[in-house]
C-alpha cells in the first residue's frame, strides 16, 4: 500500500520515527526520576529540543503547498503522544471482524491497521474466527493475530491480553450485551450500515441494536445526517468518521472519458446492489448511443437472473459480465461512467474509487452518503429510463461529461487517508483518555444542517413508502419514535 508520498519523501516520517525512539529510551532510564521531582518540565523542554533539532539535521522544509495537512500531521503525530495519561506503555488496540478475506469491511479493516501500525502508538491485536489464509487482505505479519471461537472466548481472551480498547464491527445483539458489561475493556462500535437497512430487512433487529447504542459509550458512525441529526434526537453518543479509500492521489492517472464504456461493480448476487436497473436503463441507452458498452464486474455465481434479463432484452452484444477482480482499476481506467444503483449504502468503496479516478456517477436514492457530492447525478426514482436519460446526456455531451469527472476527484480530496488515519489517532487516544475527551473531540465538526438532514430524511422515507407499498406508510415522527 502506498502512501501520501509528499510527506514521506519530506523526511518527516524518519525524525518522527527517532524522535519516538529516543524519547522511549529516554523514559526508561530517567521516567521516575523527573516524575519525582519537579523537573518534569525540563522533560518536556528537551523533548521539544530533540524534536528541533532533529528536523534541523534532517534538513526539512516546512515551507511547502501542503502546509495545512503538513501541520495538521505534526500536531497528531507529537502532541496526541504526550498528551496521552501513560505516555511509557503503548495503548494495546484489539479490533474484531468474523474473518479478513473477501468484503468492503475487510479491506477497510487491512488498511486501519495498516495505517494505525505505522503510527508505534498502538500495540494491535486482530481478533478474528477464522485462522489466517491466502485469499486475506495484507497486513503486518508482525501483528498479533488471535483466533476465537465465539463471544465467550472473544471476552476472556480481552481480559486475558489486557486489551484497552476494542473496535467490534458486527451486529449480534447478544455480543454487544456481553461486551458492554465489560468493565475494564473500552468497546467502541463501528457502525457500518445505517439504520434504513434494517427498515427494509429486520425492523425488530433495528429496535434491539437502537437500545444496545444508547447504553453504548463510544460509537463510529459514517453517515452525516444519522451522526449529526438522528443519532442526536435518539441520545445516542456516536461521532463521525471516513473510512479509509483504496487509492492515493499521486498513484492515480485518471481516466480519459474517452470511451461509451459504463461500468457497474458489486456484488451483482446480492439483490439490494439492483444490477436489474442498471441493465433495463441499456435499453433506452443503446437506442440512442449503439456503440454503448456496459461491464459487469462482479461474481459470476447467482447472477443467472441478470444474464436472463440481458438476453430477453436482447443486449448481448452491449453488456457483459466479465467476472470478479481483485484489480478493479483496469476498467476503472477506461471508463466514463458509473451506474451505482444500489438500495442502500454508507460509506460505499466502490463510489469513492471511481470517483478517485475521475469517473462520473449515476447513484439512485443514496445522497445521504458522504461522497455522494461532487460529479455525482443522483435519481430519487427507481425508474430506469430515468437513469438512462442522464447517462444519455453525460456520454454525449464531452463537456459536462469531463465536468462531472474533474468535480469527482476534487471532491475525493477531503478523504484522503492521511487525514483519516489522523482522525482514528485522536479518537482512539480521546476514548483511552476517558468520555470527556471522547465527547470534546465528537463535538468538534459537525458537516450538516437540521434542514438538510430533514430533506434528506424526508426523502428516504418517500423511497422507503414506494419501494415498501405493503408496509404502513412511514412518517419522520415515526422514525424519531422508533414506531414501525
Amino acid at each position: 500500500m502506498n502512501d501520501d508520498k509528499y510527506l514521506y519523501n519530506n523526511g518527516f516520517e524518519e525524525v518522527i520515527t527517532n524522535f519516538y525512539f529516543i524519547k522511549k529510551r529516554i523514559n526508561k532510564h530517567y521516567k521516575k526520576r523527573f516524575y519525582k521531582t519537579k523537573n518534569y518540565i525540563f522533560l518536556k523542554l528537551l523533548y521539544l529540543f530533540i524534536f528541533i533539532f532533529l528536523i534541523k539535521i534532517n534538513n526539512i522544509n516546512i515551507f511547502y503547498k501542503n502546509q495545512q495537512i503538513y501541520y495538521s500531521y505534526i500536531k497528531y503525530k507529537i502532541y496526541n503522544r504526550i498528551k496521552a495519561k501513560k505516555i511509557f506503555k503503548n495503548i494495546k488496540f484489539g479490533i474484531y471482524i468474523f474473518s479478513l478475506s473477501n468484503g468492503g469491511r475487510e479491506r477497510i479493516t487491512s488498511l486501519l491497521i495498516n495505517y494505525l501500525y505505522r503510527e508505534k502508538i498502538f500495540d494491535i491485536y486482530l481478533f478474528t474466527n477464522t485462522y489466517k489464509n491466502p485469499y486475506e487482505y495484507k497486513i503486518p505479519d508482525d501483528i498479533s493475530r488471535v483466533k476465537v471461537s465465539g463471544i465467550e472466548d472473544l471476552k476472556n481472551k480481552l481480559i486475558q491480553k489486557n486489551i484497552d480498547i476494542l473496535v467490534y464491527q458486527d451486529y449480534y445483539i447478544r455480543d454487544m450485551e456481553i461486551l458492554n458489561n465489560l468493565k475494564k475493556v473500552k468497546i467502541i462500535y463501528y457502525i457500518h450500515s445505517t439504520f434504513i437497512f434494517w427498515i427494509y430487512c429486520n425492523k425488530r433487529v433495528l429496535k434491539r441494536l437502537y437500545n444496545q447504542y444508547k447504553n453504548s459509550k463510544y460509537l463510529i458512525s459514517l453517515i452525516p445526517f444519522e451522526n449529526d441529526f438522528l443519532f442526536k434526537k435518539w441520545n445516542i453518543n456516536s461521532i463521525l468518521m471516513n473510512n479509509f479509500i483504496t487509492y492515493n492521489f499521486e498513484d492515480v492517472i485518471p481516466s480519459n472519458l474517452s470511451s461509451k464504456t459504463i461500468i457497474m461493480i458489486g456484488r451483482a448476487d446480492d439483490h439490494m446492489k439492483r444490477f436489474d436497473l442498471g441493465i433495463k436503463a441499456m435499453k433506452y441507452i443503446v437506442k440512442e448511443i449503439h456503440d454503448c458498452e456496459m461491464k459487469i464486474i462482479s461474481n459470476l455465481y447467482g447472477v443467472d437472473y441478470l444474464m436472463n434479463l440481458v438476453e430477453e432484452l436482447d443486449l448481448n452484444k452491449n453488456i457483459k459480465f466479465v467476472g470478479f477482480t481483485l484489480k478493479p482499476e483496469i476498467y476503472y481506467k477506461n471508463a466514463s461512467l458509473h451506474i451505482f444503483s444500489s438500495i442502500i449504502e454508507c460509506f460505499p468503496m466502490v463510489l469513492s474509487e471511481t470517483k478517485i479516478y475521475g469517473i462520473p456517477n449515476i447513484i439512485v436514492g443514496i445522497d445521504y452518503v458522504s461522497t455522494a457530492k461532487g460529479g455525482v447525478i443522483n435519481i430519487n426514482d427507481d425508474n430506469p429510463e430515468n437513469i438512462a436519460k442522464e447517462a444519455i446526456k453525460i456520454l454525449k455531451n464531452d463537456n459536462y461529461r469531463k465536468k462531472l469527472g474533474k468535480d469527482a476527484r476534487e471532491s475525493m480530496k477531503k478523504f484522503q487517508n492521511i487525514l483519516t488515519s489522523k482522525k482514528w489517532v485522536e479518537l482512539l487516544l480521546s476514548v483511552y483518555n476517558g468520555e470527556y475527551f471522547y465527547n470534546k473531540l465528537k463535538n468538534e465538526e459537525k458537516r450538516i444542517s437540521e434542514k438538510e438532514a430533514i430533506n434528506i430524511l424526508d426523502n428516504q422515507i418517500k423511497l422507503l413508502n414506494m419501494r415498501m407499498p405493503t408496509m404502513k406508510n412511514i412518517t419522520i415522527n415515526d422514525i424519531f419514535n422508533m414506531n414501525f
